[in-house]
């Protein structure tokens, strides 16, 4: 294996499928960013959640979010569950695995909150009990998932957004969805901010 080599395969893999992804995809990402920022006018918050790098994913939108993002702004209301570790091991510890973020969506989730979740297969037992409690809690859903959707898929409602990678990779979808999420943050920006 010549390592160089490798290298540029891994970067025009890349290329390729954000080239492939961007004429779906963009649509979708328009109109989550549209349904956030009237979230956030509504006063509302954004709670993010996700496993291994997409809980990073997840960490860094809420960073960008409650810090800033390009522009000086104000922060913004938005809360990753996958950080405090107290919390997500006493619920591992005294119910289960798949319930780390779902008790605290029905803790903190409120009408009219958005849930944004991270799962590149679409079949993360935790995101999906993540969804089900948003919905009954009446949140909108906007899901970032790769290959066929998986079991996240069938669960978006009608008002919900799943933006849904056109890849089987991990590495190649999570590259897209960190493109998603600073395309997210631009546009809340520019709408917020009311700049073109």
């Amino acid at each position: 294996m010549d390592p160089v080599q490798r290298v540029r395969d891994n970067f025009n893999e890349s290329i390729q499928l954000k080239t492939e992804a961007v004429e779906p995809l963009a649509p979708l990402i328009a109109k989550a960013a549209a349904t956030m920022a009237d979230c956030l006018l509504q006063e509302h918050k954004i709670l993010s959640c996700g496993n291994g790098g997409s809980a990073a994913d997840a960490q860094h939108f809420s960073s960008e979010m409650l810090n800033r993002f390009e522009m000086e702004r104000p922060g913004l209301p938005a809360i990753a569950l996958t950080t405090d570790t107290s919390t997500l091991t006493s619920i591992a510890n005294d119910y289960q695995y798949a319930d780390i973020f779902s008790k605290q969506i029905r803790a903190l989730g409120q009408p009219g909150d958005i849930l944004l979740a991270f799962s590149t297969s679409g079949e993360s037992h935790n995101i999906i009990h993540a969804i089900d409690a948003a919905h009954d809690r009446s949140m909108l859903i906007i899901a970032l998932t790769g290959r066929d959707g998986g079991q996240v898929a069938d669960l978006m409602q009608e008002n919900d957004i799943e933006i849904r990678v056109p890849g089987w990779s991990t590495a190649r979808i999570q590259e897209v969805h960190l493109m998603i999420i600073h395309s997210l943050c631009d546009l809340v920006d520019r709408q917020l901010l009311g700049q073109e």
